[in-house]
């Protein structure tokens, strides 16, 4: 079998027989990595028939090895499009005129174990996952046209999270953050988000349940935050910026029957299974589909998209604390997962507010197919792993 490992560095193949890894220079795939340019690996196929493409994370080998469950088993939902709908600014999806161009609201979202299975998911337009404090990672999810009975538990706010809601001018929701977040950065973007933060007299849309302990317990959803924004005097509707570029699905003939990909945090693997039938992401958590318990339906992401980012800590700033810094401005290696093709390029930020655009290895921006987006930011020299066929 042949394998590969992208660590946002190179691009490695190598070959596995049991737990053992052997480099290998050929039989069955060929990867050439290209010093000082983008770090595009161009692989040519052999000719031997039933060569896959693959790829390990070795501290989590077990784990790769057993097989994922087949997407037929993972629960499914579909909705058909209106005559009079239009595409969605933040995902390029259609969705009725009221929606499509609703104000985004970004609302940061709890990922320790306690807090799973977490609500909203299966409503949002673009979701990021990100390295927190003491090895964990947390989400922010954006909403636009979807609409969430349940989301949360809603967490509080770090400095990154802020300049990825900001590149939306999104409502931004949280229970307060570190303090880097409230003293420099959201009072510094005040012009770049709709802030709602619940410490800050922002309790409007929270609320709290009983069936789970703090801080594990803070819940909104779609409808207290609408009726929130107005009481605010916060924009109803998205504010003209700039938006990326989409694309139709392609026909099933032309993709592939399957993709997995896996995403190694601290506190779990995150993985993808492509269903061709959808041209959809089915999303895996420790090896289980991830359902939605605010509808009961599978999650699933029709863009994966990994950044590549730099990760330090900063212990100035809050004197005992030691927060995570992700350095999510300027730009690094990213993989772009689509239709069941991974396509190996470029992220670029160029300030705070701008939007993450996403470049192939000639220079042109990637097209992404309309609907949800998740992006999985991790630490340079993670091993991201995928296998096709």
């Amino acid at each position: 079998m042949i394998q590969r490992i992208w660590t946002g560095h190179r691009s490695v193949v190598i070959g596995v027989s049991g737990l053992a890894l052997v480099a290998i220079a050929a039989a069955g795939l060929l990867v050439v990595v290209r010093p000082g340019g983008t770090g595009q690996a161009s692989a040519t196929p052999s000719a031997t028939p039933g060569a896959t493409e693959s790829a390990i994370a070795s501290p989590l080998l077990p784990n790769l090895l057993t097989p994922l469950p087949s997407p037929s088993d993972a629960p499914s939902a579909s909705a058909t499009p209106g005559p009079d709908w239009v595409y969605s600014d933040l995902d390029g999806a259609l969705a009725p005129p009221d929606l499509a161009h609703r104000l985004p609201m970004a609302i940061m979202v709890d990922d320790n174990r306690a807090a799973r299975p977490q609500s909203g998911f299966s409503s949002a337009s673009i979701v990021y996952q990100a390295p927190a404090d003491g090895g964990e990672d947390r989400y922010v999810m954006v909403f636009q046209e979807g609409t969430a009975t349940d989301i949360g538990p809603v967490r509080s706010a770090r400095p990154y999270f802020v300049y990825w809601a900001a590149e939306y001018k999104a409502l931004y929701g949280h229970f307060g953050g570190d303090v880097k977040a409230l003293q420099q950065v959201i009072p510094a973007n005040l012009n770049n988000i709709y802030n709602m933060d619940d410490l800050k007299g922002g309790s409007c849309p929270y609320h709290r349940i009983a069936t789970r302990a703090m801080p594990h317990n803070a819940y909104t959803n779609s409808a207290a935050l609408i009726t929130c924004v107005k009481k605010m005097g916060y924009p109803a509707t998205y504010q003209n910026l700039p938006v990326r570029t989409f694309k139709d699905d392609s026909p099933p003939s032309q993709r592939p029957a399957t993709q997995s990909i896996w995403v190694p945090y601290r506190t779990g693997l995150v993985s993808y299974i492509f269903d061709q039938a959808t041209d959809s992401y089915l999303r895996l958590v420790g090896g289980h589909y991830q359902t939605d318990p605010a509808n009961g339906q599978q999650v699933k992401a029709r863009n994966v998209i990994v950044l590549f980012q730099s990760v330090t800590t900063d212990s100035v700033t809050e004197p005992g604390h030691n927060r995570p810094v992700v350095a999510n401005v300027g730009t690094g290696k990213a993989i772009v997962f689509l239709e069941g093709q991974a396509i190996v390029g470029t992220w670029k930020k160029a300030s705070n507010t701008a939007l993450t655009r996403l470049y192939d290895s000639s220079g042109a921006e990637i097209p992404l197919v309309r609907g949800e987006i998740f992006i999985q930011s991790v630490p340079i020299g993670t091993a991201v792993t995928y296998k096709a066929g």
